[in-house]
């Protein structure tokens, strides 16, 4: 016994509904197939000068030749980075919007009591660029010469010493309150609006010390006018090797090593963040790139989404511990 032959009208209907499923998905594959087709932002959370510029201006400039298209910073400073992580999150997730995040990402999900964002859902990740040590630098106004010297100058004058930061919820700023709880001192945070202001700040005398880029201070501790302390990662920097790191100075399992990642908003295509993230590593693997890095004390790393989304969740965990335990707080 044969089975009916379908209609007309529902064969009709059937190549009807077809087509239209892959109208619809049609423009996603055209999308990432097509990628990029126009100039991509490059979202920088903090004013020019200081080290997410550093590196991203550099970066920018070897993905735009990979990649055929313009790649342009777009400078979204203030609020500790709250502001730049609201504009992305509310960006159209098409690929042509990326941020290059800080540690102050993972800082600011519990150092802020309500962000205009979700920091785990609102953003897709791309790539972990770079990692960078800090430096515990004292400018001409504080004699102290190592951590015993400042940790002594501390103890002597409870909340008298001025540390400067790139802002609120700053890497800096948490690394100093770290250190401040680990060593039994109190100093006084002053939020500058970037590295440049607390550089200039450390220059005119006007703080005491900072937890800062090793990239943004080196060249001023060089010319004399500020002294290294130390470095805040477990290993010495390449670019310093003559500076000591805090572990080494008797303070066991202090680590606080900046790093930098793109991310994007939450939505973007797989498609998309992946092969971006390719584009990084095949970046970060050129020579010329390697030596601007490194004449900044950047380790390059380049990531999977993959890889970058884990590391993002252990320093969000890692860091709301140490706001819990410091009692740290926005000024």
């Amino acid at each position: 016994m044969s089975l009916p032959r379908p209609s007309r009208l529902r064969r009709a209907l059937l190549a009807s509904m077809a087509l239209t499923a892959s109208a619809l998905l049609a423009p996603v594959a055209y999308a990432a197939d097509a990628w990029p087709a126009k100039p991509i932002q490059l979202v920088i959370p903090y004013p020019p000068g200081g080290s997410a510029d550093l590196l991203g201006r550099p970066l920018a400039m070897q993905l735009q030749q990979q990649l055929g298209q313009p790649v342009v910073l777009e400078y979204k400073p203030g609020a500790g980075g709250t502001l730049a992580s609201q504009y992305v999150a509310r960006a159209k997730p098409d690929g042509y919007t990326v941020f290059m995040v800080l540690a102050a990402h993972a800082i600011n999900d519990s150092l802020y009591p309500k962000l205009p964002y979700d920091t785990r859902k609102d953003f897709a990740p791309v790539s972990l660029v770079a990692n960078l040590p800090m430096v515990v630098a004292a400018s001409g106004k504080l004699p102290a010469k190592n951590i015993h010297e400042l940790i002594q100058a501390a103890k002597a004058a409870p909340g008298k010493l001025t540390f400067g930061s790139a802002g609120n919820g700053n890497t800096g700023h948490l690394a100093a309150e770290y250190f401040s709880s680990i060593a039994g001192v109190k100093m006084t945070h002053v939020p500058y609006k970037g590295s440049a202001g607390v550089v200039n700040a450390m220059l005119a005398g006007d703080i005491d010390l900072t937890f800062d880029s090793i990239s943004t201070s080196m060249p001023h501790i060089r010319g004399g006018r500020m002294h290294a302390l130390a470095v805040t990662s477990p290993q010495r920097s390449a670019l310093a090797p003559e500076v000591p790191t805090v572990q080494e100075q008797g303070m066991a399992g202090f680590d606080v090593t900046g790093w930098y990642a793109l991310i994007a908003p939450a939505g973007t295509p797989p498609e998309i963040t992946q092969r971006l993230s390719r584009e990084i590593a095949a970046a970060l693997r050129q020579p010329q790139l390697q030596s601007q890095l490194a004449a900044g004390g950047y380790e390059p790393v380049g990531s999977t989404p993959e890889a970058l989304q884990a590391h993002i969740e252990r320093e969000i965990t890692r860091w709301a511990a140490v706001v819990k335990s410091t009692g740290a707080r926005v000024d």
